[in-house]
């Protein structure tokens, strides 16, 4: 698949999208899903690679229009990072694109879907909005819109499913019974999985089937704040700082 072929084709289908309204609930709704791999987790890290999956709610899976990026970033892999998603410096040297142009897509095509009230999604959303909207940044790239409609199926399944264990995408996966489609910390395999994870949730939890796009982000703040308030009494009884992070 050419990298621009498939920008194209996602762009394409897009344009065939009427836009939403805010009364479309949640289970409803068309979904942008997006996972990035990048060469750290600091403020100055970068984006190594990227998936974008754009998923019609009447076809599911099967109706998938996906995009994917590597990328070079102009800056070193930290060897943790590599350890776990497998790229190299001289790897995305050799084969990623150009940032300038790479970034410049991803952020066309989220501010394209914006406008149409299609949500993003990612799992932890924070800090993949937050590595885009910093690869935007250094390469002087348009900014994505002010306000973002996202939708975060940690912040969801935290607020929701009182079970105990890790929660990252793999046992939440496991969790609702998705089967994943390739292996995980593949961005596209990651992002897909994130995406078949709003079904389950809507259909078991009526409250989260029952979220309209006007109410979507208030809502997960909401949660967000609660989860956090409990998690900073269970780190403070174990003697541990708190978090302070809000969420988007």
């Amino acid at each position: 698949m050419g990298m621009s072929s498939t920008n194209e084709t996602l762009m394409h289908a897009l344009d065939a999208v009427a836009a939403q309204g805010e009364d479309t609930p949640l289970g409803e709704s068309w979904l942008l899903g997006f996972d990035t791999e990048t060469t750290g987790t600091g403020p100055d890290d970068a984006i190594v690679s990227a998936a974008l999956v754009l998923r019609d709610p009447s076809r599911g899976y099967e109706g998938d229009t996906v995009a994917e990026w590597i990328v070079n970033p102009h800056h070193p892999m930290n060897p943790g990072a590599s350890r776990v998603n497998g790229f190299t410096d001289e790897f995305l040297e050799a084969n990623g694109a150009e940032p300038g142009e790479a970034i410049a897509q991803i952020g066309a095509i989220v501010a394209a879907a914006q406008a149409l009230r299609i949500p993003l999604l990612a799992y932890n959303a924070p800090f993949d909005v937050r590595m885009l909207a910093g690869d935007l940044k250094r390469w002087n790239l348009a900014p994505l819109p002010a306000e973002l409609l996202v939708v975060d199926p940690l912040v969801i399944d935290r607020e929701v499913s009182h079970r105990r264990g890790k929660r990252t995408l793999t046992y939440t996966t496991e969790y609702y019974g998705v089967e994943p489609h390739g292996d995980f910390h593949d961005a596209t395999a990651d992002t897909t999985a994130a995406v078949d994870l709003v079904a389950p949730m809507t259909r078991l939890y009526p409250q989260v089937g029952g979220l309209t796009l006007a109410g979507l982000m208030d809502w997960q703040r909401q949660a967000h704040e609660k989860w956090r308030v409990s998690f900073n009494q269970w780190l403070s009884s174990r003697g541990r700082r708190p978090i302070t992070d809000t969420w988007l």
